[in-house]
């Protein structure tokens, strides 16, 4: 089970994306993926979540896990 925290956004994108060679493209992945949710980018805005904001907090965590399920892996 992974941790609900403040994560870089680099490290939970590598916790979805551990094959991505790059924490570039892991982010990117991450990103279409969270587009891709409506409810889950409605969710987000209505915390005021500001989009080049470089981490996750505690609260925008617990929505991408409810949204997008728990990241299988846990390394990065």
């Amino acid at each position: 089970m992974a941790e609900i925290k403040q994560y870089r956004k680099s490290e939970l994108a590598l916790k979805y994306f551990p094959e991505c060679e790059t924490k570039e493209g892991a982010l990117s992945n991450l990103k279409s993926w969270i587009r891709g949710n409506v409810e889950l980018t409605t969710a987000l805005k209505s915390c005021g979540m500001p989009p080049r904001k470089k981490t996750f907090t505690p609260k925008e965590v617990a929505l991408i896990f409810h949204f997008l399920g728990e990241p299988t892996s846990s390394s990065g």
